[in-house]
């Protein structure tokens, strides 16, 4: 009982600090990239204390409803934005010993919670009350059905070449060689996360210059912060799983094997700030033709490939 409770704590140790590390780490990594001066001032040194700075600010706000907004549902948004990314690491290893609970079937558990994180997006916009929350909640749900089909081949591929859905059994089957192998399910299945976390250059459902802040429109204070929270959450998330199934999790030369893990990942949340900062954002139409007639293609291709490889070997 002791080994589970120490377990959970870490768990939430690193889901508290991760996200704040990447928050943090895209505020620097931006203002490097564009110039920006003002992040760089907060604290003295390199802006060390802009994330306190941010924190603060959140929780001075005010927490304002809208008078014509379905409370209930308003109140709880965040949450479910929020908690199946905390659920989701619970499976995740980050080396061969240290990993919560590992299911026999981790990898389908992953996929159907990381759908339900969407679905907070899809609550704030209709309880909102509010023309722009409602088309930025519509544009989450199309978003969403779209890149899952992808994002799912993609993972397929991966467990019918390691012949197991447990996320430690797939990292034991990995083999340096499956990097140009499974390159175009990585890639199909890196990209595809993105659109579901809405990150540039995905991010029509927030779109500022648009429909302001898309779901979130109407919400200040610390429920805006728990929404910006799941974000980063997310690409931690993304980042871990991307790591865990097509970089060989835990495996390197000469290092720990965790350390392995945690280079790996922040090198994706890297990318992923990198894409924000370097590409415009997509229209609607480009965005559903990339999913459909590109992702889609493009994963059962490497489908196909894995099942000619299996067979062969």
């Amino acid at each position: 009982m002791l080994e589970v409770v120490l377990s959970f704590a870490a768990i939430l140790i690193v889901f508290l600090v991760l996200p704040l590390i990447i928050g943090q780490t895209e505020h620097k990594v931006m203002a490097h990239m564009q110039s920006r001066l003002g992040p760089m001032y907060a604290g003295g040194f390199h802006g060390w204390a802009q994330l306190i700075a941010d924190g603060v600010k959140f929780a001075q706000k005010e927490d304002v409803i809208p008078a014509a907004a379905d409370r209930r549902i308003f109140m709880i948004a965040p949450g479910v934005a929020l908690v199946p990314y905390l659920v989701v690491l619970i499976v995740i290893p980050l080396d061969r010993d240290l990993v919560a609970v590992d299911l026999d079937v981790g990898l389908f558990f992953v996929l159907a919670v990381m759908g339900i994180g969407v679905l907070g997006s899809i609550m704030a916009g209709w309880a909102s009350a509010n023309k722009y929350s409602v088309l930025g909640g519509m544009r989450s749900a199309a978003q969403l059905m779209s890149y899952e089909l992808p994002l799912v081949l993609a993972a397929s591929s991966v467990a019918m070449a390691a012949g197991t859905l447990s996320l430690p059994g797939i990292v034991e089957a990995w083999q340096w060689w499956w990097l140009p192998w499974q390159a175009i399910g990585g890639v199909v299945f890196f990209l595809a996360g993105l659109a579901e976390l809405r990150r540039p250059p995905f991010d029509m459902p927030i779109a500022e210059s648009e429909i302001i802040m898309g779901p979130m429109t109407e919400y200040t204070g610390m429920r805006f912060a728990l929404f910006m929270l799941s974000e980063y959450a997310g690409i931690v998330v993304l980042s871990f799983l991307t790591t865990v199934l097509f970089l060989g999790g835990w495996q390197g030369p000469f290092l720990y094997g965790w350390l392995w893990t945690l280079l790996k990942v922040f090198l994706l949340a890297f990318v992923v700030i990198w894409l924000r900062v370097t590409y415009p954002r997509l229209r609607e139409d480009q965005l559903q033709k990339l999913a459909w007639a590109v992702l889609v293609p493009l994963a059962l291709v490497q489908l196909a490939l894995t099942g000619v490889v299996k067979v062969l070997t």
